[in-house]
């Protein structure tokens, strides 16, 4: 296992998704030591002379075969703590990502394997991820839970073009919520510039055609969608 000497500067990435109706999270195996064979987010090393965004995103594609080119990409925090690495000090700036229909990764680099990861089992501490990296997981489910509340990052989760349903889908698995359909029409059609009808609609195989919405210009919400105002969803709804 190599050592560090000095301070050194890392980037992970907490990549965020829905598939299977379920809130998951992108984690690779760990080829190489420390924790080799155990699960982490995927990242690494900044390069001399290279930013932390783009090692961001250069990380991801490398051990994931991910393109983060269209990903939606924010920092997240700083952890810095003296014991996080054996390998001496180590500084990881950590980014959260959001993006619609992921594809399954491949693992690349020094990652041997790369898959999706229901995030319900990370925070209940069933499923181990290497260094600090579940209390990181944790940080980037918070910011996304606080962030749809007052912002229109609930359409990251979307595809370009979506339906009343499909972006209610997204609050209920991201906050682990039961939501009336009438109420929330009402809330995401009165906020200022969320949505953006498409004039457009989709066949479903039951009921009615569904109407088809793309985001808004706006980026914060007014009114914002409080999580209080939802009642708390039924025992055994996926968080």
């Amino acid at each position: 296992m190599a050592t560090v000497t000095g301070v050194a500067v890392t980037v992970d990435v907490v990549v965020l998704t829905i598939r299977d109706d379920q809130l998951q999270v992108l984690l690779v195996e760990r080829g190489i030591e420390p924790f080799r064979g155990t699960l982490a987010l995927p990242g690494g090393f900044i390069r001399e002379h290279e930013d932390a965004e783009p090692a961001a995103r250069r990380e991801l594609a490398e051990e994931t075969a991910l393109d983060g080119g269209g990903l939606y990409l924010e920092q997240l925090r700083t952890f810095a703590a003296p014991e996080r690495d054996p390998r001496g000090r180590v500084v990881t700036i950590a980014y959260l990502a959001i993006a619609p229909d992921l594809p399954v990764p491949v693992g690349g680099s020094d990652a041997r394997a790369a898959r999706w990861q229901p995030v319900a089992s990370v925070l209940a501490g069933t499923v181990a991820l290497a260094f600090d990296h579940r209390e990181i997981v944790v940080h980037a489910v918070d910011r996304a839970r606080s962030k749809l509340e007052y912002t229109t990052l609930a359409t990251a989760f979307c595809p370009e073009v979506f339906t009343m349903s499909e972006l209610r889908r997204v609050y209920e698995v991201v906050w682990g919520v039961s939501i009336d359909a009438r109420n929330f029409h009402r809330k995401v059609t009165t906020a200022d510039d969320f949505l953006e009808p498409t004039g457009e609609r989709r066949v479903l195989s039951t009921g009615r055609p569904a109407a088809l919405y793309r985001r808004g210009a706006a980026r914060t919400l007014f009114p914002p969608m409080l999580r209080g105002a939802f009642p708390p969803a039924p025992s055994g709804t996926t968080t």
